[in-house]
């Protein structure tokens, strides 16, 4: 039983640590050089669900800053009349992973048969949030690239490592841009 716990504690702690890759769309056609300021689309942040559990004007401050650091790291100036509008979306899901330990039976060969031991699964239930950034051409309107990343949440974050990583999740996200 031990052994078991031992192995269900070093999952939950691999799961906790795992970040999702780096997803990452664009239009080919489009020429990014081109592109050197930008302003935020209306609404800026989106939260999905729509729930006011998720929706923090403080989470929504914390994604704007980080966002415009790293576009202004990236040679893009925020400006009124922008090539690029963005806009950002954190959308968490709830997710389930079972996980089972012990062995339901092996065989010792005739004519001693089967021996087995009861197999034990537990549920893990755990949230993902999804950061997305989209930016859009400010002339058609079209969108031009995409990035998200995904992240497993914890309990008990504090507003300063809420930050943290928000900040990293930003800086991971843009370094694909401008897309080679």
């Amino acid at each position: 039983m031990h052994r078991s716990l031992l192995w269900l504690s070093c999952l939950l702690l691999l799961a906790g640590c795992q970040n999702l890759p780096i997803e990452q769309d664009y239009d080919t056609q489009r020429d990014f050089s081109r592109y050197q300021s930008w302003q935020w689309a209306e609404p800026a942040v989106q939260f999905r669900p729509d729930s006011p559990l998720l929706r923090s004007d403080l989470t929504a401050q914390r994604i704007r800053q980080a966002t415009a650091e790293q576009l202004l790291q990236r040679g893009l100036r925020e400006s009124p009349t922008a090539d690029l509008k963005v806009q950002a979306s954190l959308v968490v899901e709830q997710r389930q992973q079972h996980i089972s330990s012990g062995y339901a039976s092996s065989y010792w060969g005739y004519p001693w048969g089967y021996w087995g031991a009861p197999v034990e699964t537990r549920t893990l239930d755990y949230q993902v949030a999804t950061l997305q950034l989209d930016l859009f051409d400010a002339r058609d309107g079209k969108l031009v690239w995409r990035g998200s990343l995904s992240k497993t949440l914890r309990d008990g974050s504090t507003p300063s490592q809420r930050e943290a990583e928000i900040r990293q999740v930003m800086t991971r996200l843009l370094s694909h841009y401008p897309p080679q």
